[in-house]
């Protein structure tokens, strides 16, 4: 749990400011800062099964530490690094590393949690995971208001810390694979319960995703980009952030005692789709706009907060339920590398779907196609999701075994 707060601390006091820092300090193109900035995101979405599989054949603790390692060195570089390859070197890594330790963070965690702690252990997890993403960015803030080569130096400090600190305490866990890569990814790309639940969940990851993209668009639509639009913008994470350190651990119980995970499940996915009705409403703009804002957005956030708290814990354990108990990092891996794709795919027909509303901002129910379709998103997430659970329920445990070999 405090790994985990810990990488995302370091992770968000230095990542919100590297777009500046490339675009500001360093003068580069704004398509060469979009090239660095999405081959660190390509090192990592594209990387989970690799991280996952290897994970699963030489133990969990390896991976943890190796990516700590690796993150520590391209924060370190990120420092110096004023050339285009080096940039690209150093974000890479930093991507990398987090293909690296993610899949074997959550398989660790699991594992030592056991069957009937799993639900608790995942949602206390996702207190230290959102308190790490709270406290980073205005750790980050003060930090590069001095220079960012010193947010860069703090960073790679923490993650050398964690490093040090995993290779000393973390207690080892066996690689539980004796196959090969192939032979392991096989395994689980036939897992068809699997797949068909990665790809209905991968919606969920696109709606959450829209705290950073559509809420604050229509933050600033609204209030526009002065003070009043930063502090709105501002109040959206703080919003969705508190309500989980505040509440998760709360919610997963009352949720394990009258939802089940089934119920969770649905009840999660729909709480995210209704979270887009509030924007739907025609909301004036201008002065006071800041309240338009707040009045559309603040509800929508902490609806999507309430939605993954739901839901979250229970994914999760699903997931593991699916591996059957086996080749859990991999699983994990694959997961997260369908998500990823979901959240580029669906963050590119938001964008767009976004552009063509302003084409209709003066028309009423054109502008409102963004939010129509997201919060349908959600609704049909939610059905493929209680549809598919019966399946889910009954094949979990029959999940494919990786066979002794070699690739």
């Amino acid at each position: 749990m405090v790994n985990q707060f810990f990488i995302n601390l370091g992770f968000y006091m230095l990542m919100p400011y590297l777009a500046q820092h490339l675009s500001g300090t360093l003068g580069l193109a704004a398509w060469l800062t979009g090239l660095v900035l999405g081959m660190r995101n390509f090192s990592q979405q594209g990387l989970f099964l690799l991280g996952g599989a290897l994970a699963d054949r030489f133990g969990y603790k390896p991976l943890i530490v190796a990516g700590c390692l690796l993150r520590t060195g391209g924060f370190a570089l990120l420092a110096f690094a004023t050339s285009l390859p080096a940039l690209l070197a150093a974000t890479v890594a930093a991507g990398l590393a987090g293909a690296l330790f993610n899949p074997a963070v959550r398989a660790y965690l699991a594992a030592d949690a056991g069957e009937e702690r799993r639900v608790e252990a995942f949602a206390l997890f996702h207190v230290y995971y959102q308190a790490g993403i709270l406290l980073g960015p205005l750790v980050g803030l003060a930090l590069t208001g001095v220079d960012f080569r010193l947010t860069c130096a703090v960073a790679a400090g923490v993650f050398a810390v964690l490093s040090a600190v995993q290779v000393r305490a973390l207690p080892a866990r066996r690689g539980e694979a004796r196959a090969g890569l192939l032979v392991q990814w096989r395994t689980v790309l036939s897992n068809r319960p699997f797949l068909l639940f990665s790809l209905a969940m991968s919606g969920s990851y696109v709606l959450t995703f829209q705290v950073y993209l559509a809420l604050p668009l229509e933050v600033r639509r609204l209030a526009g980009d002065g003070r009043a639009g930063e502090a709105a913008v501002a109040g959206l994470f703080a919003v969705s952030g508190l309500a989980t350190i505040v509440c998760q651990t709360r919610v997963t119980a009352w949720c394990r005692e009258r939802l089940g995970t089934r119920g969770a499940l649905g009840a999660g996915l729909l709480l995210m789709g209704v979270a887009f009705t509030p924007p739907m409403l025609p909301w004036p703009v201008g002065w006071p706009g800041w309240v338009s804002a707040v009045a559309a957005t603040a509800p929508a956030a902490l609806l999507l907060a309430l939605g993954t708290m739901t839901a979250y814990p229970f994914e999760m354990d699903t997931v593991v339920r699916l591996a059957g108990g086996r080749l859990v990092a991999t699983y994990y891996g694959l997961y997260q590398t369908v998500c990823g794709v979901g959240i580029t795919l669906g963050t590119l027909a938001t964008g767009a779907a976004m552009d063509a509303a302003r084409s209709f901002a003066g028309s009423g129910y054109g502008a409102r196609l963004p939010w129509v379709a997201l919060a349908v998103l959600g609704v049909g997430c939610a059905v493929a999701v209680r549809g598919l659970y019966p399946r889910l329920d009954r094949e979990g445990e029959r999940a494919p075994v990786c066979a002794v070999g070699a690739d």
